[in-house]
């Protein structure tokens, strides 16, 4: 497990003596504390994936442009019906219909022609099984899908990963605090404030542009790993040594 850690070492003011006359009031006798920040990192191995396979289709007119995207996405979902995805594994994330325009040319008409119409369903899957996500790919493809939007590949074991890493960055600032305490001839009290700052891991994202060739290789996926980064940051109050 790899990490890097900053270290910050604070002690309070010396309290100032009271000034006397005016009505000034004693500052509060604070004591002398120790401050480190350390990084955690643990390594995980992708094992699911999620995928946005989209439809799109041109026609003369809106409803034929419709119906020829039903008719091919309703075969690209029964598909992966076919292969092991259940149907709470598919949901429809973006359907849109829009007018295919030519644009007037210098001296002519300068109205704008409807042409066509492009028709456009995507749909998000989640996949439990990183080996068969090839054979999804290409069975799409081969049912009419001709856009794979993304695909993002992530680990269901984050959460284990992430507390792992929490603790060897904790220890490190325990660690980092203990020696500069020994450097300044004392050692840590009691521990005041353990906090963390907020690690957004996202899923790794894989871009693809429409695919519309069809390949008798399966599509190869490499999941590789991905790191969990965690950052704590720690208070102790510090003890002098005695004399």
């Amino acid at each position: 497990m790899r990490y890097s850690h900053l270290v910050i070492l604070s002690f309070a003011a010396a309290p100032l003596a009271a000034q006397q006359g005016g009505g000034a009031m004693p500052m509060m006798n604070r004591p002398p504390e120790i401050v480190t920040s350390a990084q955690g990192e643990a390594r995980v191995t992708p094992d699911r994936a999620t995928v946005f396979i989209g439809v799109e289709t041109r026609a003369a007119t809106a409803a034929q442009a419709g119906a020829q995207n039903a008719r091919k996405q309703a075969a690209v979902i029964d598909t992966l019906r076919a292969l092991g995805i259940a149907k709470e594994q598919i949901s429809t994330v973006g359907y849109n219909v829009y007018p295919q325009q030519s644009f007037p040319q210098p001296g002519g008409d300068q109205t704008p022609k409807i042409v066509g119409y492009n028709v456009s369903n995507t749909v998000r899957v989640e996949v439990g099984k990183l080996d068969q996500l090839g054979k999804l790919l290409d069975a799409a493809l081969a049912k009419g899908a001709n856009a794979i939007n993304s695909l993002e590949l992530y680990a269901s074991n984050q959460d284990d990963a992430r507390r792992a890493a929490y603790a060897e960055a904790v220890a490190r600032a325990r660690a980092d605090a203990e020696a500069l305490a020994r450097a300044a001839h004392g050692h840590l009290g009691d521990l005041l404030e353990l906090s963390t700052t907020p690690t957004v891991q996202p899923p790794r994202p894989y871009p693809f542009a429409a695919m519309a060739m069809k390949s008798t290789a399966e599509t190869p996926i490499s999941a590789g790993e991905q790191t969990i980064t965690v950052n704590v940051m720690a208070r102790w109050s510090f003890v002098a040594d005695a004399k």
